[in-house]
């Protein structure tokens, strides 16, 4: 069926309402678990390591990315390299965050297992809080459930992913505002590209310490 470009303009519109219904979803369900994730990570000796498969594997690398920018240090595993060897390099003074949305990834359910039998505390960020991924972590946070038309198929990660981008958001800014990490500490971390670029400014009030 072909369509013209205002039937693809309206295509467009309804992907961008019914993904903005979801994250709205998230307002009010998932907070206290943001802290409590949060209060875990700066009680964590070691580091914090992010994992998952295919998309959550991908928000799980910017997760780590976003929590180092904001203080607190962080590194990605995917769950592949792992199970070839790469768990070597996570021990019992870490904290793991892994991310699936259905918890029902063979291969992250079997990293999960053995890391808990390692004794690494981990974290199953999840929607499926019942799946054995979710009862193979010593925790387990559940986001809520994404609206059937929300992923085309219920299959193709779209909204799904967004909202675990911005849990993963609101669990950065508050690890941030607990340890009191500044502004400034960011541009003293991050001299390239536009980051750097503003704080290099004189004057700018971007570089200033600020507490979140």
């Amino acid at each position: 069926m072909s369509m013209d470009d205002t039937d693809l303009a309206g295509l467009a519109g309804d992907v961008l309402s019914r993904e903005l219904r979801a994250l709205s979803a998230l307002a009010g369900s998932v907070e206290t678990g943001v802290v409590s994730v949060a209060r875990r990570m700066l009680a964590t000796p070691g580091k914090v390591v992010t994992t998952g498969s295919g998309t959550s594997g991908i928000m799980a690398e910017r997760l780590a990315h976003l929590l180092s920018v904001c203080g607190t240090p962080a590194v990605y595993l995917p769950a592949m390299d792992a199970l070839h060897g790469g768990m070597g390099a996570v021990t019992p003074s870490d904290l793991v965050l892994a991310i699936s949305k259905t918890g029902r990834s063979s291969e992250l359910t079997t990293l999960v297992s053995r890391f808990v039998r390692r004794g690494v505390d981990v974290v199953a960020l999840t929607e499926n809080a019942d799946s054995e991924f979710a009862e193979a972590a010593t925790t387990v946070v559940a986001l809520p459930a994404t609206p059937p038309d929300a992923d085309p198929g219920d299959m193709i990660a779209m909204a799904s992913t967004l909202a675990v981008g911005v849990w993963g958001d609101a669990l950065s800014v508050v690890t941030m505002a607990m340890r009191g990490h500044t502004v400034q500490d960011v541009i003293d971390s991050h001299p390239a590209g536009g980051v750097g670029a503003r704080g290099a400014q004189p004057g700018d009030e971007s570089a200033q310490v600020v507490r979140t």
